[in-house]
């Protein structure tokens, strides 16, 4: 297989032969790398065009781009992730991604091989860091035995789901994906389809003008070329893997192996099809802030915040990340 050389960024660089055996064995989450020295990074058209050795990375972090109306019971999760690399002096590489789970998966396995590598920006670490004291106080306040116990319960319960983060990862983007295939239009899959047929016609024809020195023939050929590869990287056309059946066998499997994973937990507290750490985070805000009584109670509280949430509604980057991995698991549930 032909390896392009990828550019270096920042200071610090690999020697050639040792830098190309890394990138070949690396670790590949969508257009980006994770290897043993370096993180590699696509450019806008190319994968993996560029690298930067871990003795430059000072930060990893997400960074979502959300078009208006995201959370909306109206809309659909129309949004642009990006990965982030920080290195030597606070310069800074975004790489796109088509898949925000992809920069969810790179991060948690960044998490593991690089536990000291910091994984936000230096504002969503002081936001953070804010919002666990103002927590860690209100919990201090608490004084019933009862809801301390069931903060702790909750507290086991996600840890418990760290341990498997594919699953919950799966149920979101799964979730995900059903929600913005219900509330897109099927009319545009198949005007798209049309669009990349004649694209592909207009490619042919320019093809044939070249070879026999027609007229417009590089019109042609850009056009077809334009349309195919527009239209097939926007994940609009019906495909094996983009139509009803899947997307809902789809979420029917994650379902399903989470329920399974969950069965020798006894007492998990809340259904399978709700079960990721960032429900039960909010769980225990709502029990910190004695907005509920009890697990059920703190659950359907968690339902109502959700269901306040609508495209007048800002918040912050971290929170943004939280309610788009867990809404969606309630929105294809009508919040049952």
């Amino acid at each position: 297989m032909l390896i392009i050389k990828p550019y270096q960024l920042g200071k610090c660089g690999l020697d050639t032969q040792e830098m190309l055996a890394d990138l070949k064995a690396c670790h590949r989450f969508g257009p980006c790398g994770i290897g043993e020295k370096a993180i590699y990074l696509n450019s806008m058209y190319i994968e993996r065009r560029y690298y930067v050795p871990f003795t430059s990375v000072t930060r990893v972090f997400k960074r979502v781009a959300m078009s208006k109306g995201g959370f909306s019971g109206n809309g659909v999760f129309a949004s642009v992730p990006y990965l982030v690399v920080e290195y030597d002096d606070g310069q800074q590489k975004q790489c796109t991604f088509k898949r925000e789970e992809q920069v969810d998966q790179l991060l948690d396995y960044l998490k593991k091989t690089h536990p000291d590598l910091k994984l936000h920006s230096e504002a969503a670490e002081k936001r953070l860091r804010e919002k666990a004291c103002r927590l860690k106080e209100r919990r201090a306040r608490i004084a019933s035995a009862k809801a301390k116990e069931e903060i702790g319960e909750l507290e086991r319960a996600s840890k418990y789901l760290e341990m498997r983060p594919q699953l919950y990862r799966e149920l979101s983007a799964a979730s995900k994906a059903k929600r913005s295939y219900e509330r897109s239009n099927p009319a545009y899959k198949w005007v798209a389809l049309a669009i990349v047929l004649m694209g592909a016609a207009a490619f042919i024809y320019g093809v044939y003008s070249l070879i026999t020195h027609a007229g417009s023939a590089m019109y042609f050929l850009l056009f077809g070329l334009a349309a195919i590869f527009l239209f097939s990287g926007a994940n609009v056309l019906p495909t094996s893997k983009n139509n009803h059946r899947a997307i809902e066998k789809r979420l029917a499997d994650a379902e399903q192996l989470m329920e399974n994973y969950l069965a020798s937990y006894e007492g998990f507290p809340t259904p399978a099809r709700y079960a990721h750490p960032g429900v039960l985070a909010r769980m225990v805000e709502v029990m910190a802030y004695e907005r509920a009584d009890n697990l059920p109670k703190a659950l359907e509280v968690v339902k109502e915040d959700l269901k306040a949430l609508n495209s007048s509604v800002t918040v912050e980057q971290e929170e943004y990340d939280e309610i788009m991995a867990i809404k969606p698991l309630f929105l294809v549930h009508d919040y049952e």
